[in-house]
């Protein structure tokens, strides 16, 4: 296990007093590592939604198990379609879907089939029935189907086109969505071997934190930090440990870092980690682990705190409400992932061209709250949601995605293309 002084020797440029985003993602890269494999267990797939997949899926069947038919229509031999010239065919019988049909094709003739039922060895392709007249005299049924409208191999669903027996359905380290979920069904299995959920430990600090059924008070706030790290933790599926809001007292601070560091994966903070703020986190932090503390050039964010203490990895977030969400999905949420044994990319970054100027030094990344539409002519545009505060929580509830100003860049004119961070149920 690395130290935060080995990471940061191995980090080009590193300097705690003035980190890029990219150097905070890179050292994170470093500093974090995925849950044992041994800490795995089978789930159920009801149960099994959210979850990190600790090993492949292997299909045991193929997946469609026969050639069938794509639609309703006839079935017959391609090799009798000839250009230019309609191909009359006798009907011999009718394949239902779920069970073979029991009989032989032969040329000049055809199958009735329906979507899904198993195409007979040798037929090849399904004309759909709309395409096709269909005449019946004297007890026997014929289909006319007209020229140039079919190749061979037309609405032929093939066996194993989607899977093949032995192959991965899903690999390791993937998210198990509905769509997963409903193809791990596919397959017959019940369940799926996965990571346990990350456990996650978070509290807030500051004598000036109020509970919620606290009596107000001047110069208080009413934490809405702890609630908003509680969403964002939930929402990855992560197992939660609420310690509360801790105050500013070395034995409190010791005490909750004492007893978190035993029981979870990580810790997360808010408040304490500001230059000359009058708390003793930082000392806390640094006292009981290895810990770095860093000035990065962002905004909103700049303060953070990471390391471990005991066997959690630590993350110290500045205590302004829209900095806690900024840095979480800048940095924890992505270290979290790749605790979790996810290997899923980060989501891109969408283009809109910007309807307002925007200011912006260069020099650090900026995270400008904003709300991204489509304009009449279906390109997409974004609007700033206002003031661009770092405790204008309700900025987070009005926009839709962040504007990320990337380090190099400068001011924006209007209808120049910025990047965005769609939050896409992340908040």
């Amino acid at each position: 296990m690395k130290s935060i002084d080995d990471i940061a020797a191995a980090l080009q440029g590193y300097d705690p007093q003035a980190l890029s985003v990219d150097q905070v993602n890179a050292f994170l890269r470093e500093l974090v590592q995925p849950v044992s494999a041994d800490d795995s267990q089978d789930v159920f797939l009801f149960d099994a939604l959210g979850r990190v997949l600790a090993q492949d899926v292997v299909s045991p069947i193929s997946v469609p198990a026969h050639n069938n038919s794509a639609m309703d229509g006839f079935a017959f031999d391609a090799a009798q379609l000839q250009a230019d010239q309609p191909l009359r065919l006798r009907v011999v019988g009718t394949a239902l879907a779920g069970k073979a049909w029991q009989g032989k094709v032969n040329a000049g003739e055809c199958l009735k089939i329906m979507t899904g039922a198993i195409l007979p060895d040798e037929l090849d392709t399904i004309a759909p029935q709309e395409f096709c007249q269909v005449d019946s005299a004297h007890n026997v049924t014929t289909v006319t189907i007209p020229p140039n409208i079919l190749k061979a191999g037309d609405n032929r669903r093939l066996m194993g086109e989607d899977l093949m027996q032995g192959e991965p359905a899903l690999k390791a380290g993937q998210h198990l969505t509905p769509a997963a979920l409903g193809l791990v069904a596919s397959l017959g299995l019940p369940d799926v071997r996965v990571h346990r959920r990350l456990r996650v430990a978070y509290f807030s600090t500051g004598d000036e934190v109020l509970s919620l059924g606290d009596a107000p008070r001047e110069g208080a706030v009413y934490d809405s930090n702890r609630y908003t790290v509680f969403g964002l933790l939930t929402r990855m599926g992560c197992e939660l440990i609420d310690m509360g809001v801790v105050r500013d007292e070395p034995n409190l601070l010791e005490a909750a870092f004492a007893k978190v560091a035993l029981e979870a994966d990580a810790i997360i903070t808010s408040g304490g980690v500001s230059v000359g703020e009058a708390d003793f986190t930082k000392a806390m932090m640094k006292k009981q682990g290895d810990v770095a503390f860093w000035k990065i050039a962002m905004r909103p964010g700049r303060p953070m705190a990471v390391g471990r203490i005991g066997k959690s990895v630590l993350f110290g977030l500045p205590g302004n409400p829209v900095a806690v969400m900024v840095t979480f999905l800048a940095f924890v949420r992505p270290a979290l992932l790749r605790m979790m044994g996810s290997t899923a990319k980060p989501a891109p970054l969408l283009r809109a061209k910007s309807l307002e100027p925007l200011r912006k030094k260069a020099g650090r990344t900026e995270y400008q709250r904003g709300f991204v539409s489509t304009s009449p002519n279906g390109t997409l545009q974004v609007r700033t949601t206002g003031n661009q505060g770092s405790g204008v929580l309700s900025s987070m509830v009005q926009g839709n995605g962040l504007i990320v100003l990337h380090h190099g860049q400068g001011n924006v004119a209007v209808g120049d293309e910025v990047d965005v961070m769609m939050f896409d149920g992340a908040i």
